[in-house]
């Protein structure tokens, strides 16, 4: 027999599935009326007019439904203690939309994240140990705080790193939130943030109907929903998944995991702009998406490759944390190891097949 609190879950999920539908026609409709359409130049790899406003009708709908699920729960202590998480989706959220009609400057942009980083890390939403079976020498925790604030920084200008293909970010993003929902069950059938993570999968697939390559998006996400997704991803793992013990977190080590795939993607992009002697900020068109696509794959074969190295991320991880001992600690480690050959491969046959191209004369 279905509980009244499965239930209510259900039918928020569906619910937040079928407002992000409705959210994002509407920004489709009001964008091409209004001729908010995304940048074409060089670096970018569509063509035509593509809305650039997606993220804002889907984060925003997820906002409303997490903020409805704070509220309506009886514990005031767990209302206060979500307040400034989705205090801090809003400012990432409104300033990644100023952000897709008016480019900020780079240092407003990464002042507003300290911010909203700083939104979580004060509080107490930090890192509370490595793995699982190692706990922080005491006199230590500021360690894993600073750790904590990079983490939140990093990942979501990471995020908006590999938002380069349709479907990509918010495919990418939906396979890495149901993994943590069931790393967060399997840890506490009754886990809170679970909910959470249904939700956002929910708004996430709403927004793929228009986003995914079939053949080609009708809307793009912006740096408005991808700077969104990537600090939401960055904040789940610092959530309690138990309401009654605060040091009940995801462990670094198992966070970084999961989302290895825009994490190596961004220390990669970050080490080839240093040694070129350009700023880090500048984009270009090395990024992974980039080299795939050099080998002839189209979005829907780029999309393909992600999407399967992120659901092998996910279970490696998931059977991990379901493990004990050495056999987390090997899985754990397969997933690093899994990821890294992923993009090393990548990288040395996306070198030899530009090298073996022939120069044009023309």
């Amino acid at each position: 027999m279905v509980s009244n609190d499965m239930r209510d879950s259900i039918i928020l999920t569906i619910l937040s599935f079928v407002f992000s539908l409705i959210a994002v026609a509407l920004m489709l409709r009001v964008s091409t009326k209004k001729a908010w359409y995304d940048e074409q130049n060089e670096r970018k790899i569509h063509a035509g007019d593509i809305p650039r406003l997606g993220g804002a009708g889907f984060a925003t709908v997820f906002i409303a439904i997490a903020l409805f699920i704070t509220l309506r729960d009886p514990e005031s202590s767990f209302r206060i203690r979500f307040f400034f998480p989705i205090l801090a989706l809003v400012l990432v959220l409104v300033s990644g939309i100023m952000d897709d009609f008016k480019p900020l400057r780079p240092l407003v942009k990464l002042l507003i994240q300290v911010v909203a980083a700083l939104c979580i890390v004060i509080p107490g939403y930090t890192f509370k140990r490595f793995f699982f079976t190692a706990e922080l020498a005491p006199g230590f925790e500021w360690v894993l705080n600073i750790l904590s604030f990079i983490w939140i920084v990093g990942l979501t200008n990471a995020m908006n790193f590999i938002d380069g293909v349709d479907g990509l970010a918010g495919g990418v993003s939906f396979l890495a939130v149901l993994a943590y929902a069931a790393i967060f069950m399997s840890l506490s059938e009754s886990s809170p943030v679970a909910l959470y993570c249904f939700c956002l999968m929910a708004v996430l697939l709403g927004f793929l109907v228009f986003n995914l390559p079939l053949p080609a998006a009708k809307i793009f996400m912006g740096d408005g929903g991808s700077q969104f997704l990537g600090f939401i991803l960055a904040l789940f793992p610092l959530l309690n998944w138990e309401r009654t013990a605060p040091a009940h977190t995801l462990p670094l080590f198992y966070a970084a995991a999961l989302l290895l795939l825009p994490i190596l993607d961004t220390v990669a992009a970050i080490w080839r702009r240093v040694r070129d002697g350009r700023a880090i900020y500048l984009p270009d068109k090395s990024h992974t998406h980039h080299k795939l696509m050099n080998l002839g794959l189209k979005a829907r074969g780029v999309d393909g490759f992600f999407y399967g190295m992120q659901i092998i991320l996910g279970l490696l991880v998931l059977f991990s944390v379901r493990s004990k001992g050495a056999a987390s600690l090997i899985l754990l480690g397969a997933a690093y190891v899994s990821a890294i050959c992923f993009f090393v491969v990548i990288h040395f046959v996306n070198r030899k097949t530009v090298v073996k191209q022939p120069l044009n004369k023309g």
